[in-house]
Formats: C-alpha cells, sequence, structure tokens
C-alpha cells in the first residue's frame, strides 16, 4: 500500500509542518549516558512533555483547527478526550478564536482538567464506565452545530507526524522508533515519517499492558474493542484505535508491544531522578519498553517519542515514592 491510499500521507506532514512553524515548539532531543548503559544502545529521547499545552497533541489540535474553513471556525470545534487533546484542542481554540467545547470522563486527571478550563473551552464531563462518549459528541454536534475533530482526524494525524518528523531531521537516521499508543494518532503520523524519512527504521508502538486493544487489532487486522482498561496511564486509557489509524499501522509499523504501570513507574522516576524531566506516565510508555529492552536492539540507534507531561502533581509524587526497587529491573 502506498500513501495516496491511507488517509494521510508524507505530504500532509510537510503541509502541517508549514502550519505549525513558528507555533509548536520544536521540542529538544535529549540523550542521557544512563539510559544509553541500560538499553546497550543509543537513545534519542524526543521531549513532548515541553510541548505546548504540554504534550505533543497541539500539533494535531492546532493543524486541524487551523485547516477549517471561516464557516467551520465561526461555528466553533468538539472533541472528546481524557486529557491532553482536550488542553490542545482548547489552547489551540484560542490562539485561532475559535469557540471549543471538550467532553472529557469525569475521572480525567484534575491538572488536565483545569488547564483545559484555563484555556477558554467549556468541559462537560461523562462517567466513562457507563457513558458513550461518541454518542454523547454526536448528539452536542447535532444541536450546536460544531465541527468534530477527534483524534481519528487526517489533519490532527498529520500535525502529529510532525514530532517524529523533527527527530529524524535533528539526528539523522534510526534504527529503531518507539512511540506510545492511545488512540493510535501519534503512532501512525510517527510511522508515516519514518517510512519517508528512514526507510529501514523498524517503529515499534508500545500500550499499557492493561490495555492492549492496538496489540490485539495490528495482530488481527480488525478493530479490536476492549473494555476501559485500569493503568496509571490515563491517556491510553482508551478501548479501540480509529478507522483511519489501522490501515497506516498495518503498513508501517512492525508491532505493537506493552509494559506493565510498575515498569511505568521505575520510567517516570528515571527520568525525575537521572534526566531531571516530569514526564506523565502515558508519556514513559514508549521509554520503558527501551529501557527495560522489550526487543532485541543492541547497539542501535534508537529513537523515542516522550509524548507528555501533564501529570496531577499528587500522583507523580505518590509513583516516585511508592516503591523502593531499582530504577531498571532486568
Amino acid at each position: 500500500m502506498i500513501d495516496s491510499q491511507l488517509a494521510v500521507s508524507y505530504d500532509d506532514i510537510l503541509r502541517a509542518a508549514r502550519t505549525l512553524d513558528g507555533v509548536a515548539q520544536r521540542t529538544p532531543v535529549l540523550t542521557s549516558h544512563q539510559a544509553d548503559a541500560h538499553a546497550n544502545a543509543r537513545v534519542f529521547f524526543k521531549c513532548e512533555n515541553f510541548q505546548r499545552a504540554g504534550a505533543f497533541k497541539f500539533r494535531g489540535a492546532y493543524n486541524a483547527i487551523g485547516c477549517l474553513n471561516d464557516e467551520g471556525r465561526r461555528n466553533g470545534v468538539v472533541t472528546f478526550s481524557s486529557g491532553n487533546h482536550a488542553q490542545a484542542i482548547a489552547l489551540a481554540a484560542r490562539l485561532l478564536d475559535v469557540s471549543a467545547t471538550v467532553i472529557m470522563p469525569s475521572d480525567a486527571p484534575t491538572a488536565k482538567q483545569a488547564a483545559t478550563r484555563e484555556y477558554g473551552a467549556e468541559i462537560i464531563l461523562y462517567d466513562r464506565e457507563k457513558d458513550d462518549r461518541e454518542e454523547l459528541t454526536a448528539g452536542i454536534v447535532r444541536e450546536r452545530g460544531l465541527t468534530l475533530i477527534p483524534f481519528d482526524h487526517p489533519e490532527v494525524i498529520a500535525g502529529q507526524g510532525t514530532a517524529a518528523k523533527e527527530l529524524f531531521e535533528e539526528v539523522g537516521p534510526l534504527q529503531y522508533l518507539f512511540v506510545c499508543v492511545g488512540g493510535g494518532g501519534l503512532l501512525s503520523g510517527s510511522a508515516i515519517a519514518a517510512a519517508h524519512l528512514a526507510p529501514d527504521c523498524v517503529v515499534i508502538g508500545v500500550e499499557p499492558e492493561a490495555g492492549n486493544d492496538a496489540q490485539q487489532s495490528l495482530r488481527s487486522g480488525t478493530i479490536v474493542r476492549i473494555p476501559v482498561p485500569t493503568t496509571i496511564a490515563d491517556g491510553a486509557r482508551t478501548q479501540f484505535i480509529g478507522k483511519l489509524v489501522l490501515p497506516i499501522l498495518r503498513e508501517h509499523v512492525r508491532d505493537i508491544v506493552t509494559v506493565s504501570d510498575a515498569q511505568l513507574r521505575r520510567q517516570m522516576r528515571f527520568f525525575a531522578e537521572r534526566m531531571k524531566i516530569v514526564v506523565e506516565p502515558t508519556g514513559c510508555l514508549a521509554s520503558a519498553a527501551v529501557l527495560d529492552r522489550v526487543l532485541d536492539f543492541s547497539g542501535a540507534r534508537v529513537g523515542v517519542i516522550v509524548s507528555g507531561g501533564n501529570i496531577d502533581t499528587s500522583v507523580f509524587s505518590d509513583a516516585l515514592c511508592s516503591f523502593s526497587s531499582p530504577l531498571i529491573v532486568r
């Protein structure tokens, strides 16, 4: 399959990069001798925890809203999100003078709810165990005439792909690229960028072992729906990946692996103690897989997308202090 048969092409990522130029942060790529030693590889961390609104999601949100026509901007936008996409839509809409409504689960992190409100969006809460967020959102679209911008959206995926594009531009070809998976937009965009900038790069997705819907979907070739997973990686508590996402993953992603919550806590601690950065649990997914060597990539050049840093301080403190085991377990 070639890009023209997929929902998003590398040309779309290039257009998104132009839209985001001067607006999105060109986030740093960090390295660590200790991380290299743990992974037995040369590891490059693309730190989207330093992105505007604290996560890679700003890239896709701003690109999608920026692509709306005048009527779409006047009507306003709506999305559903557990946090980072919510914040990104709220901030992007404010910057572009567009009204935003966000459907959020009532158990979304307090910090993410607060930031979404502070960026100016209206929040409508729902119970993720009982309510259907897509049905709720569809009703609001009908009632208010808003434009829906979900994670499974061509311009959103293209915007997310600019993070990997920047990584390859800065460090050159990589042999492996590890990317977290929630709805699949970041992994899809990253995989398309990798296919064009480093065709030999093996792209691996990482999700919580308690919520491996993407892994099941990629391996079965059809979208698999699961119950709401119980995991500290709140940004990956998704029940299924997007319809636009799956064909891209099947074409450009080698496999999807999983890590445990214990591994995520260790990775959060590693980032805080050894690299002096704050990363949320979902943002640790790809890094945990690399530093715990879920695959054999000894001696390789390995890229990691650190997807975000939005976390309640109490949760962050609890995660760092809840155990005394070694930072990395073999």
